[in-house]
């Protein structure tokens, strides 16, 4: 799978909410302002040769529908994420938000039965 662009990646969210759509309904759901129609129409290309969405046409018209599930999206983002700028461990995670997050005693110790839950079923 690749990775997305910060544009690709809009137009996916927009997607995935949407379930189907045409580019004026992607364009409508998208932050103002409004991105112009051929913009939008270059992503979305794009995006159906990268095999993240695939369309239905109607004449000259497409209608388009996501084939990458945002779960699956987003597992593969936070992977490379994880990766690229914790190397991977979880303790540079856990301590970045507990760091910059603010993050209580109490959802620290929700996070580490969860790790220790996960530990115990493997």
């Amino acid at each position: 799978m690749k990775e997305l662009t910060k544009a690709e990646e809009q137009v996916m969210q927009v997607l995935w909410d949407l379930k189907k759509g045409f580019i004026k309904d992607i364009i409508a759901k998208l932050p103002k302002p409004e991105p112009a129609y051929t913009t939008v129409s270059t992503i979305v290309r794009i995006l159906e040769e990268k095999g993240f969405i695939g369309h239905k046409a109607y004449g000259k018209t497409h209608e388009y529908h996501p084939l990458v599930p945002k779960k699956e999206y987003r597992s593969f983002a936070f992977k490379n994420i994880f990766k690229n700028y914790f190397n991977g461990s979880t303790e540079n995670l856990i301590s970045y938000f507990v760091k910059e997050n603010d993050i209580d005693i109490k959802d620290l110790n929700e996070i580490l039965k969860t790790i220790n839950k996960k530990k115990t079923n493997e």
